[in-house]
């Protein structure tokens, strides 16, 4: 592991999109280097060219990704190492340690593509989301039994979406009535039986017309086009993680439990830099990903556990999403989770409580390379 005591020059950039600034000292604190840096490959392979001829150089970074990628990749092309000094650590100069700095990620190929893919997978849910909202906003304001009806996921399914494309809202639906619309999903092959009589079941609680209700019906379809427009995109994005990880070990170790899917563990995956041997411990994992309760204390006084608001939120998001999942539908987690709200908890801190109790089972799974086992039950 890298000293202190190893570097000769210590660079630090304030990266930015046409240029950075460099500052550079040697291991007296002489200044060797402090002015504007283009951001262009040979402006910085010159720099750190001549910078390398004082002795070993460490390139530090306040922004790993998007426009610090090429300083980082040019270094690491020119076996220069590199770090990464987080910018809340920036602001706290009084504290400036070595500890403080963190490394600024593999050059993984691999790991660099999936980071790509799953920011974005994350703009397209947040688009997915919006637009969901939209929906459930104009069936709310002219037929909220309708809305009622496709309550929770019900709204986002294939066949609802389908359904909402060709007729609209309600009006469309009524007007179409309920043995066309019936005839309509079947030849078409929507399982929609149910969904549909709860359709009509609602429709006939309102009698009256609410106003927009006609241009509300002719936006319906196409947000319900956008939506499944996202959702096939968002499903084509699962096929290229699934082809990009195809060959890396740890997928079909991570996808072996239930409750994570490709999504999830590519998530998992790019939280621990690809490698679980940068935590110690399933307790050290569990702190990074800001699942470990936090106690209050003042003095000798003790005021309880509550979550904590620090930590990886890429990774938090995937342990706290799988945790949320496996509450639902893996029978041993939803035993634990109904316990934990017996015993006073509210619903985010049960999950948290889950997911905590998860990372040890995935800690060991990815250390020791085996697929997910169910616990024995005692007899």
């Amino acid at each position: 592991m890298m000293t202190p005591d190893d570097i000769d020059v210590w660079v630090g950039l304030d990266v930015g999109k046409s240029a950075h600034h460099a500052h550079a000292l040697d291991h007296d604190g002489n200044t060797l280097y402090d002015k504007p840096l283009k951001q262009d490959e040979k402006a910085i392979r010159t720099m750190l060219g001549k910078l390398s001829k004082h002795g070993r150089v460490l390139l530090v970074v306040d922004q790993p990704n998007t426009i610090g990628s090429l300083p980082l990749t040019v270094a690491r092309n020119m076996g220069i190492a590199v770090a990464y000094l987080p910018g809340t650590a920036m602001r706290r100069t009084a504290q400036l340690l070595p500890e403080t700095l963190r490394d600024a990620g593999p050059d993984d190929e691999t790991l660099a593509a999936l980071k790509l893919l799953a920011g974005h997978d994350e703009d397209l849910a947040h688009e997915s989301t919006r637009h969901v909202n939209r929906l459930r906003s104009l069936l709310l304001q002219t037929h909220p039994a309708f809305e009622r009806a496709l309550k929770g996921e019900r709204i986002t399914r294939d066949a609802t979406l389908a359904l909402l494309e060709r007729y609209g809202g309600p009006m469309g639906v009524k007007r179409a009535g309920i043995e066309d619309v019936k005839d309509w999903a079947k030849s078409n092959g929507l399982r929609a039986g149910r969904i549909i009589d709860d359709m009509f079941k609602a429709i006939g609680e309102q009698t009256v017309t609410v106003p927009g209700t006609l241009m509300a019906e002719t936006i319906i379809p196409s947000i319900a086009h956008d939506i499944k427009t996202i959702r096939d995109r968002r499903r084509e994005v699962d096929r290229q993680v699934e082809k990009l990880l195809e060959d890396h070990p740890l997928l079909t170790v991570l996808t072996s439990m239930p409750g994570i899917g490709v999504r999830t563990a590519s998530n998992i995956l790019l939280g621990i830099g690809g490698d679980i041997a940068n935590f110690k411990s399933s307790a050290h994992l569990a702190a990074y990903a800001g699942i470990s309760p936090v106690t209050g204390q003042s003095g000798t006084s003790i005021k309880g556990e509550r979550p904590s608001r620090r930590g990886n939120k890429r990774l938090k998001n995937a342990l706290w999403q799988t945790a949320f999942v496996a509450s639902t539908k893996h029978p041993p987690s939803v035993a634990y989770y109904k316990r934990k709200r017996e015993q006073g908890k509210h619903h985010n801190a049960a999950i948290i409580c889950l997911a905590r109790r998860r990372c040890d089972v995935i800690y060991s799974m990815l250390k020791n390379g085996t697929l997910y086992q169910e616990p024995a039950l005692v007899a």
